[in-house]
């Protein structure tokens, strides 16, 4: 008898010599890939930027700050008085609306709250966590415009956050706050952008200009305003 050779039979397929190397690669892409997505996907820009509540009155501010020019302290009373901007009261709305579309559907839930003396549920857009302290004089007071932190209002018919408002992107402005300074004059103009001179780029007037005000309006130096304590108290 001849004897048997070695068995040629295989205990796993072929395709299982590369089974480590798919491993290895793998592991190594969904190490990076992880981080990567929940860093963009939980990221105030992904998670807040664009959220656009239904509100209770279909108020447009592309209406009336747009077209018919509110300005913007008419119903925001507190904006240069204190931390709060303030949301109008229904008599506010009333000052215009006793008298003009009385009858619009739209504003059936108004005139409720003035009948019943019960104010109008809005639902909050912009709403910084408890722990951060945000002043609103602090900064209308000092050139820092409404658009700058709430975008182009006056083109919204609804309100949408139009800025993360997280951290990094308060610290970013109070580390160059000359980029977003106005005159105080022009907090309220959400179209404003400085005059260039001759042979001067839209950003090279801003700093020209933010950087004049800075001095003008005695804003803090980088080390306060980017102290911990500044935001948190």
């Amino acid at each position: 008898m001849v004897a048997e050779g070695p068995s040629t039979k295989f205990v796993f397929p072929r395709w299982a010599n590369y089974l480590l190397l798919v491993l290895v690669v793998g592991g190594a892409g969904g190490a990076l890939y992880v981080p990567v997505l929940f860093g963009f996907g939980a990221s105030p820009r992904t998670l807040y930027v664009g959220y656009q509540p239904e509100q209770p009155v279909a108020y447009s501010h592309a209406l009336h700050a747009g077209k018919l020019g509110i300005d913007c302290r008419y119903c925001h009373i507190g904006v240069e008085k204190g931390p709060h901007a303030t949301l109008p009261a229904t008599q506010t709305c009333m000052n215009c609306h006793s008298s003009i579309k009385t009858d619009s559907p739209n504003l059936i839930r108004l005139r409720e709250s003035w009948a019943t003396g019960k104010p109008v549920e809005w639902v909050r857009v912009h709403d910084l966590p408890d722990y951060v302290y945000f002043n609103h004089s602090a900064h209308v007071n000092r050139g820092v415009g409404c658009a700058s932190c709430h975008g182009r209002i006056d083109q919204m018919d609804v309100v949408q956050q139009a800025m993360p408002l997280s951290m990094g992107w308060c610290l970013e402005c109070h580390r160059n706050p000359e980029k977003n300074l106005r005159p105080i004059s022009e907090i309220t103009n959400m179209a404003y952008k400085p005059e260039p001179k001759p042979d001067e780029t839209a950003m090279a007037a801003q700093l020209r200009v933010g950087n004049e005000l800075k001095q003008l309006y005695h804003t803090r130096d980088k080390t306060y305003m980017t102290s911990c304590s500044t935001c948190h108290r």
